[in-house]
Parts: C-alpha cells; structure tokens; sequence
C-alpha cells in the first residue's frame, strides 16, 4: 500500500529531474540499444569479416553510449533516493547481471584478439550483449506488474522480475535490440555485412510482433496486477498505434532498400513503447506505490542538483554525443575488407 508521502504534489525542479532521467533512459535504450544488438547478433555470424565488420560499426560509439546509463543511476541517486533505496532491492540480481553483463562486453571488445582465447572473448561479448538487454527487459516487465512497497521499502521477493511477464518482456527486448542492432549495420555498412543484415530484419520484426502477441496474453493472466492502467487515459492508446506504423515502416522498407528505414522506424518503435510506459506509470516513479512528489530529495538538493550538474555536466554529455555521430556519420570505412566474405554471407541463413 502506498504510504502518505506519496500524495505530495511535485515541484518544479523535481519534474525537471523526472524529466531528465526519463530522457535519459530513452536515449541509452536507442542509443546502446543498437550497440547491444549488435553484440546480440555477433553471436549469428561467422567468425571472420562479418564479425570485424560489426565491431567496426560501434567501435566510435559504444563506449559513450553508456554515458548515459550513468546518468540515469546518478541522477536517480542524488534527486530520488527513494526510488533508488527500493529500486535496487528489488533488482539486486539483475543489477548484478548487468553490471557483469557490460564488464564481460568491454573486456571482450578489447580483448577478443590478444592471445588464444579470442573465441572465448567473442562469446563473451555476445553473451554479456544478450545477458543485459535480457535484464533490462524483465526489469521493466516487473514494474509494470509492480513494486511492492511497505514504508517505503521493498517488501517483495528476490525473483519477482522471473515471473511469465517480466521473462517475456527480456526476450522481447532481446528480440527488438538485435532489430535496432540489425537496423544500424544496414545504416553504416556495405557489401557483404549489409546483405547479411537485411536477411535478418524480416525475422526479427516478426518475432517482435509475436512477442508482444504472447505478452498481450500473458498479461490478461495477470490482469489484476497489469489491467486497468490506461484507464482514463485512453488517449495513450495513439502510442501503441504509432508502434505498429512504425514496424510497419520497418517490414516496408524492405523491398523498398531504403537503409535508414530501418533504424529510424524501430527508434520509432522504442520511443513509441516508451511514452506507453510514462502514461502508464504516471505520476509514479515506483509504480504503483511512491509518486514524483514522493520520492524525491529536498528541494535545497535538488536546487544544487540542477546548478552544479544541469547545467554544467548534461550539456557536456549532449554535445559530445552530438560531436561523435556527426563525426562519424555516413557509411564507415574500409568497408572493402568485407566484400571478401560475400560468398559466407551468402551461405547464412
């Protein structure tokens, strides 16, 4: 049951933090989204060309991508430290899955060609890559089905993110990162890798679509806990809508050859899943338990917040993200490397 802080109305500055954080999070799922499906699919491809092409369209990104990951936890931590003192208890495992899963796909992306245990390295970095977008996906599922909270503390199991609806949520998400991951090596490459990307888009637009099938049910089961959330808010439901243009965009793009399509649609796609999720939680940050208003720090804290970290440390982060994709934007090279491996490409699938 939701305790009496939780009706305190939000201020400004922490809307402005809720803002923040929100953004944030839909940036480093669009833009790790992709890196980690490429991770997802490197574990389908051949070793060789195929795989140092994948590399080298997220070499200049992936790193910074995480950037904002950071984001989120600080900010979560200094303006919403209820949020983050129930947060991490009930998602002290996949917490932990995370934090390996990206330890295992930096060491892996650095190390996969020193000594002889490059192929160990290169599974790591798959299995890290499917290891943390699986986390994340259940993660959500879980607050959608939400967080039990007495007293402001989690008083709830430490497996309610394995239940049916958190499990088919991290498959999906799985699913639509090697789609964003599939969309991005269409963008930036040629050749061998590009065919070889194309040939998977199809596959993985229809197992997402057939995800969200098993979730829809998968949810009814569970709708004491899950119906009922757009209740009022049916004008929410344009979002959905605008999901399945947009994947229809992604499955049109396909006889079309239109290489941007593709990634653009399924960013669509995430953005479009995204703003389902704020109409559903709102006005909770736990849901559906601690509010805005309720969760968040002093205003004296969230006033130095915005002062030392808002205005200084986030556009920093904006423009160097900015500065990287504009810097590396278009096709990369040598992409010549590739063509050697056509006839493997072929081969797959």
């Amino acid at each position: 049951m939701a305790v009496e802080v939780t009706a305190l109305e939000p201020s400004s500055l922490a809307l402005f933090w809720a803002g923040v954080i929100a953004l944030s999070i839909m940036v480093y799922v669009i833009l790790d989204g992709f890196d980690l499906g490429v991770g997802i699919l490197f574990g389908a491809a051949k070793a060789g060309p195929l795989r140092e092409g994948m590399i080298a369209a997220i070499a200049p990104f992936w790193d910074g991508n995480e950037t904002w990951l950071v984001v989120v936890g600080a900010s979560l931590f200094a303006a919403f430290p209820v949020v983050y003192a129930v947060f991490l208890p009930a998602f002290y495992l996949p917490v932990l899955l995370l934090l390996l899963g990206l330890i295992f796909r930096g060491v892996a992306f650095e190390f996969r060609h020193r000594g002889s245990a490059g192929g160990l390295w290169n599974w790591g970095f798959f299995l890290g890559s499917t290891v943390v977008a699986f986390v994340q996906g259940a993660a959500v599922g879980a607050m959608i089905r939400g967080i039990h909270v007495v007293d402001n503390q989690y008083a709830g199991g430490s497996f309610e993110w394995l239940r049916p609806f958190p499990v088919v949520c991290g498959i999906g998400l799985v699913l639509g990162y090697a789609l964003l991951g599939a969309g991005w090596l269409v963008l930036k490459s040629e050749g061998a890798l590009l065919d070889w990307a194309w040939r998977r888009i199809p596959w993985l637009a229809g197992a997402v679509l057939l995800v969200l099938c098993v979730a829809f049910f998968v949810a009814l089961g569970d709708r004491d806990r899950i119906g009922g959330m757009l209740h009022g808010r049916t004008w929410g439901l344009i979002f959905p809508l605008i999901g399945l243009v947009a994947m229809e965009g992604v499955f049109a793009s396909i006889p079309l050859r239109r290489e941007a399509w593709p990634f653009v649609c399924t960013a669509l796609f995430f953005a479009a899943a995204f703003a389902t999720l704020a109409v559903m939680f709102w006005p909770y940050m736990i849901p559906y338990e601690i509010t805005i208003g309720g969760a968040a720090a002093p205003e004296a804290s969230l006033s130095f917040l915005f002062w030392g970290a808002g205005l200084f440390a986030m556009p920093v982060i904006v423009i160097y993200t900015v500065a990287v994709y504009w810097l590396f934007r278009g096709k990369l090279r040598p992409m010549e490397r590739y063509e050697s491996s056509a006839e493997a490409g072929r081969s797959e699938f």
